[in-house]
């Protein structure tokens, strides 16, 4: 039993689409970090700028799979 009404099949596709693209930055993202963690010398401000970023991400990745499967809340 859905809440909401159902996503059309372009929908769900576009959405499908989004999730994968925001994935691949996430996993991106977290390259980044471990690398830039792993410098001496490292710009802590840019360290922090990629946290947020990634974790803004996890949010709308989150937002997404909730709009894919909504009955997934329990």
């Amino acid at each position: 039993m859905s809440l909401g009404p159902e996503l059309s099949d372009e929908e769900r596709r576009a959405f499908e689409a989004k999730l994968i693209s925001l994935r691949i930055e996430h996993r991106d993202l977290d390259d980044i970090i471990t690398r830039l963690e792993a410098e001496t010398i490292r710009d802590e401000l840019q360290v922090r700028r990629i946290k947020k970023r990634k974790l803004l991400l996890k949010d709308q990745i989150s937002w997404i799979e909730r709009q894919l499967d909504p009955d997934s809340l329990a």
